[in-house]
């Protein structure tokens, strides 16, 4: 298993569809890329980058973002996302990343993952049904 670093990158993409649009999700009235699921394409861009690196039991979970949706993308755009890890402070990693459409940048900001145990962070989050 090859040592987790800063410069990491991750790479996805995806064609906009009525489902992805604010429209179909329900997150606005508009047939435009939705930003819940750019923010969930810049989420998955990140975790899928350094999941190969995660040591077996061990996975990541987002705990923060602060992202900027700055252009609208009608049906039928090409969405590409990029992401790069640029710092480790212990269990924290934090990403830049950008996304953008045939006509260039439509959202960018940061993202913050922990590395978490997978079976311990299950029984705590399980463990609230019996409260």
């Amino acid at each position: 298993m090859a040592e987790l670093i800063t410069g990491i990158k991750g790479h996805a993409e995806e064609v906009v569809t009525a489902e992805k649009t604010a429209a179909g999700m329900k997150s606005g009235g508009l047939e435009v890329y939705a930003t819940p699921r750019m923010i969930n394409m810049m989420e998955y861009t990140a975790w899928a980058s350094v999941e190969p690196y995660m040591e077996e039991g061990m996975g990541t979970v987002g705990t923060h973002l602060d992202i900027s949706h700055v252009s609208a993308s009608p049906v039928g755009a090409y969405v590409t996302y990029e992401s790069e890890l640029t710092e480790i402070d212990g269990r924290k990693l934090t990403f830049h990343i950008t996304a953008h459409d045939n006509s260039g940048l439509i959202g960018e900001g940061t993202h913050e993952r922990f590395i978490i145990n997978n079976d311990r962070f299950m029984a705590r989050t399980a463990s609230k049904l019996s409260k």
